[in-house]
């Protein structure tokens, strides 16, 4: 991998840090190339500490550690980003994030929606909406209709209209999480499951 440490101010380049499975960003920090030799070298990830004027192996004390991934340049050459698998909080503070954030993993759109369908069902008995209305009929109508929709799934896809297809899909992935949430769950709890099986 070509970089660039010689163009870079005191030959340092920053390095940012994101979670391999959440894809949550962590932190930042910088490394010269000496630092990023003992990286690829170790497979922890090793920064130039600018306050300490040394290599700084993140968790050398707390040991949380950032266990080495991948290490991706960008278009410039002189910034990288490195993928990790940490073990413990990456902050000196105690939290996941150096943004006081919490690593957990995000599904994008699918976990505002998520987000919405969670409000609208707390506000139930105020809010007059679809999911408020079905909600309100029991979990056995939510589950109902998770089973009407996989049914629509399963006829649109023997079918050649690929557009059906995908607004059924949609219907079921929709009312899915309605009921893992009338269920106490969201997507998070069923990747656990789906990781732990990846293991066995």
């Amino acid at each position: 991998m070509e970089i660039d440490f010689k163009k870079s101010a005191h030959g340092l380049i920053p390095a940012i840090i994101q979670d391999n499975t959440t894809m949550q960003v962590l932190m930042l920090g910088y490394m010269n190339e000496e630092a990023y030799q003992k990286t690829v070298e170790t497979g922890k990830v090793t920064f130039y500490s600018r306050s300490k004027q040394r290599l700084w192996t993140k968790g050398e004390e707390s040991g949380n550690f950032l266990n080495l991934v991948s290490i991706a340049n960008d278009c410039d050459k002189d910034t990288l980003l490195i993928k990790v698998n940490p073990v413990g909080p990456t902050c000196h503070k105690g939290t996941d994030t150096c943004w006081a954030g919490v690593n957990e993993s995000r599904f994008g759109f699918l976990s505002e929606l998520e987000e919405t369908i969670e409000s609208r069902i707390a506000n139930a008995d105020s809010e007059k909406s679809y999911v408020a209305s079905l909600f309100n009929k029991g979990i056995n109508k939510v589950a109902q209709k998770v089973g009407e929709e996989a049914v629509e799934v399963v006829i649109e896809a023997k079918d050649n209209n690929d557009h059906l297809f995908k607004e059924e899909s949609a219907d079921l992935l929709f009312h899915y999480l309605m009921l893992l949430q009338a269920k106490g769950f969201k997507l998070k709890d069923i990747e656990a499951v789906l990781k732990a099986r990846s293991k066995k």
